[in-house]
């Protein structure tokens, strides 16, 4: 999974993310921030702390900003039996 996060406004944007699970608790938060008038993306494989985002583990995400930031979140399904790429786009105004 890979976020891209846009910060059009003229303040940072720290950013928290959590990942639920359906059979554990809730992993999180992750801590970074954007720049002011910047773009970041990451990748969730390349998360680690507080602990490495399993693979192969369906999780669901929430993401969160102190300031209004446009997330695109796309998702690569790379199994051969599965091969796809989804997309969405979230703002909160």
């Amino acid at each position: 999974m890979k976020p891209h996060m846009l910060n059009t406004s003229d303040e940072q944007a720290h950013v928290e993310v959590m990942l639920y699970f359906t059979d554990k608790e809730p992993v999180g938060p992750y801590r970074f921030s954007v720049g002011a008038r910047r773009t970041l993306h990451l990748r969730f494989n390349d998360l680690d702390g507080p602990e490495p985002v399993p693979l192969d583990t369906d999780y669901a995400s929430v993401i969160r900003s102190d300031v209004p930031i446009v997330v695109q979140h796309t998702r690569l399904d790379s199994r051969p039996e599965a091969l796809a790429l989804l997309s969405t786009i979230a703002f909160r105004g």
